[in-house]
């Protein structure tokens, strides 16, 4: 993709062109620019929110089902440099049990491990839906399906508020993609198809097609300053710890979180067994 900076340097060089022999205006290639311009943004705006809706999907399934089993290894890790400072009486092992029991949170049960909080009978849902022969829950899904990915895309290349010109066009844009965004981020495909049917049948705006070339060029150069920004996000997105552990399985997240759910029971397994034998000793 050509940058905005790029496609103005190759539009300023040809705005001195005079539309003789039915040559375009110099105006009518500001136009183009722009209009390229506003897509690729858009399409980069896309992609950005995508990830970020990805990124918190799985956030909240990582801590939902990860949490609790390092929140049992800080316990374990306390609980095995408590037996060893009481064993050796060492001031800086008696330090260290200090540091790490205030690092800790309460204790999860066995059951924490596996999902879920008690109803009012005692039973897990899980467990409450095995005994009445009714499927289990499926886990979350960490990131909206094929289906809302396709809906949001094409709401947001037709509506964005980007594409609107008089500030009143923009605010109602606006409004409607903060409906759009609330729906993609839960998944929620019938309320993206209600939605494109909406904006189907509103106002059509009147496209703009800009008459001095000093307002094109302030458009490019505020959709540049916006593609700036962006990829400013999208950097924080990539490099944060929840961004990095995702990009290991782009397509397959619940995998690689069973991965890290099977090694994270090892080591606790591994933790029990140690400090077992610290207590036996």
């Amino acid at each position: 993709m050509t940058t905005p900076e790029a496609e103005q340097g190759g539009v300023a060089g040809e705005a001195r062109a005079t539309p003789e022999d039915g040559a375009p205006r110099p105006e009518e290639r500001l136009e183009r620019a722009v209009r390229a311009a506003e897509q690729a943004l858009i399409e980069y705006e896309i992609a950005v929110e995508t990830f970020r809706v990805e990124i918190e999907n799985f956030s909240r399934l990582h801590h939902q089902k990860l949490g609790p089993m390092y929140a049992r290894l800080e316990e374990l890790d306390a609980r095995i440099a408590e037996a060893k400072a009481a064993r050796s009486g060492d001031p800086e092992d008696v330090r260290r049990a200090q540091e790490l029991r205030a690092r800790v949170l309460p204790m999860p049960s066995v059951e924490e491990l596996f999902h879920g909080w008690m109803d009012g009978d005692g039973l897990f849902p899980e467990a409450a839906a095995m005994l009445t022969d009714q499927p289990v829950r499926p886990p979350q899904r960490v990131r909206p399906s094929e289906e809302a990915r396709r809906l949001y895309r094409d709401l947001a290349r037709k509506a964005h508020p980007d594409l609107g010109q008089e500030e009143g066009e923009r605010k109602r844009r606006e409004e409607f993609m903060t409906r759009v965004n609330t729906a993609y981020a839960r998944g929620d495909e019938a309320l993206l198809r209600e939605l494109s049917e909406e904006w189907a049948a509103g106002p059509v705006p009147e496209e703009h097609r800009p008459s001095r070339s000093e307002e094109l060029y302030a458009r490019l150069e505020w959709l540049a300053q916006r593609k700036e920004l962006l990829t400013v996000v999208a950097r924080e997105l990539e490099e944060g710890a929840i961004g990095s552990m995702l990009r290991l399985a782009p397509d397959d997240p619940d995998r690689l979180l069973d991965e890290i759910a099977e090694q994270l029971l090892r080591e606790v397994a591994g933790r029990e067994a140690e400090l077992a034998s610290l207590i036996d000793q």
